[in-house]
């Protein structure tokens, strides 16, 4: 099995939290676990690709485009 990159990573987190999704669904969603989940949603969150809700977590227009140019390079 190879190793993810962070792009990877932190696309897959943005991905789940496009319709919104908490910490739980997160790390399911993106196959980590809640210690590295932490580190990921601090630095998207920073970046502003990712927004917090309450308790759920929503991908931001900035995170989408992210996406999208994350596919295109992938």
């Amino acid at each position: 099995m190879m190793k993810r990159t962070r792009f990877e990573i932190r696309t897959d987190i943005l991905k789940v939290a496009k319709h919104g999704a908490n910490k739980t669904r997160l790390v399911y969603g993106s196959y980590t676990n809640f210690v590295i989940i932490n580190n990921y949603i601090k630095h998207l969150m920073e970046s502003g690709l990712l927004t917090k809700d309450r308790k759920k977590y929503y991908t931001t227009d900035k995170g989408l485009k992210y996406i999208r140019k994350v596919k295109a390079i992938l």
